[in-house]
């Protein structure tokens, strides 16, 4: 049976039987195995991915900036990187926010204060990590890192963009000392090794993958059951919609104007990226398989894909901001707090900034919304109403969030083509 199927019979079961055992989720039985046999065979294949994500995206940088420096072409791929990048989030947001107007969730959103009761210890936290964020010019300084080993080492709790940074440059310094010498330098190939060592590592993971996608969904459903969908059901449905929206018909359109690519073929090679994505909600667990889907299944030059994709886990997140913009303008219906048009515009710049830099891991939004609630004038207790349902969310917007950055590769990587033609 071909990897695929494989994983959507494992999400589908997973989710069936969680939804179907909710009801007894308190019995000794069923907490047993999901605490001590299920949870673990998740969390292996989890920490199987992130354990080479740190030295994956290091060696796919250098090597990409390194072969991209040596053509000189990495300021043209950066700046068209870029440009996607932020028209892709526009249009999402604007979708969100457009969608939100229109279908209107929070007005008929009845409050319930034992949802709010329930999620108060984690709004808390989520509180606690919105004040420790840095101030603009802090955080545009520490893009730079004192030290590279440090940022590896909490690259997964926020730390990824400043090692990104020390890899482009590294990978750049690399290709300017090198352009004097004939052969390849050492450092190229070892960098090569490292990345195709990691790769090896990922194809272990996923001969674990459809028992740890079982056990992902089959938990998340038995700890919020469907019930939670009844009262938050016109939410849920909007930001789904929005993403549905971007996914089929945004990059559809990119896809067949700018990469010259027909979009039903490139979402079906993608089908299992798309798995991995909404099974694990992170885009740097799903990193491996974009990267070896868009070089084996796409035909993107690795030069490209390496750097485009690597980049694109952490600094492209289209799903992500869309969310934020359906959330906090839901919110503000609930709490009926009258966003002016002005206001409703800085949600719009502030989704996209925010979409950016936003950690690719589950629930690294959170902390985001709660600022954007905080500027606005909202309740930030109301996010208590949602953190039930958003880990369905987060696999949801990190599948558009995945599926945007090879869009965006593709998307580049035809801008390159036509240049030449």
């Amino acid at each position: 049976m071909k990897p695929h199927f494989q994983l959507i019979i494992a999400l589908i079961a997973g989710l069936l039987a969680g939804i179907t055992l909710h009801p007894h989720a308190q019995d000794p039985w069923l907490q047993n195995l999901s605490t001590h046999f299920l949870a673990p065979v998740g969390q292996i294949f989890l920490r199987m991915i992130f354990m080479v994500v740190v030295p994956m995206v290091v060696s796919a940088l250098v090597v990409g900036v390194y072969e991209l420096g040596r053509g000189q072409n990495l300021g043209k791929i950066a700046r068209r990187t870029l440009l996607y990048t932020v028209l892709a989030s526009t249009v999402s947001v604007l979708i969100g926010i457009t969608l939100v107007n229109t279908i209107q969730p929070g007005k008929s959103f009845q409050m319930d204060s034992s949802l709010l009761a329930a999620q108060n210890t984690q709004v808390q936290a989520v509180e606690k990590n919105a004040l420790a964020a840095k101030p603009l010019s802090q955080a545009v300084v520490e893009l730079i890192p004192k030290n590279p080993l440090d940022s590896a080492l909490h690259a997964l709790d926020g730390e990824m963009i400043s090692l990104m940074i020390f890899a482009l440059i590294f990978g750049l310094a690399l290709a300017a000392y090198s352009r004097k010498e004939s052969e390849k330098p050492l450092l190229h190939s070892l960098f090569e090794q490292l990345f195709a060592t990691c790769m090896k590592i990922v194809e272990y993971a996923m001969k674990l993958a459809p028992a740890a996608v079982f056990a992902l969904v089959f938990n998340s459903a038995l700890k919020f059951g469907a019930g939670i969908f009844a009262s938050l059901l016109l939410y849920a449905g909007t930001v789904v919609l929005g993403l549905l929206i971007q996914q089929f018909v945004t990059y559809s359109i990119l896809l067949k104007t700018v990469a010259r690519r027909s979009p039903l073929e490139f979402f079906k090679n993608c089908r299992e990226v798309y798995l991995y994505a909404f099974a694990t909600a992170s885009s740097n667990a799903t990193l491996p398989k974009s990267l070896e889907t868009a070089e084996t299944k796409l035909g993107i030059p690795s030069r490209i894909s390496r750097f485009v994709l690597t980049v694109g886990s952490t600094a492209n997140q289209n799903g992500t901001a869309l969310f934020e913009g359906i959330t906090v303008l839901f919110l503000a219906q609930v709490y009926q707090v009258d966003l002016s048009m002005g206001q409703q515009i800085q949600v719009v710049l502030m989704s996209i900034l925010a979409g950016i830099g936003t950690a690719g891991v589950p629930g690294g939004s959170l902390p985001l919304i709660m600022i954007l609630l905080q500027q606005m004038g909202i309740p930030a207790e109301g996010l208590g109403l949602i953190l039930g349902i958003d880990r369905f969310l987060d696999m949801c917007r990190t599948t558009l969030n995945v599926s945007g950055d090879l869009v965006i590769a593709a998307m580049v990587a035809g801008s390159e083509t036509n240049a030449r033609s």
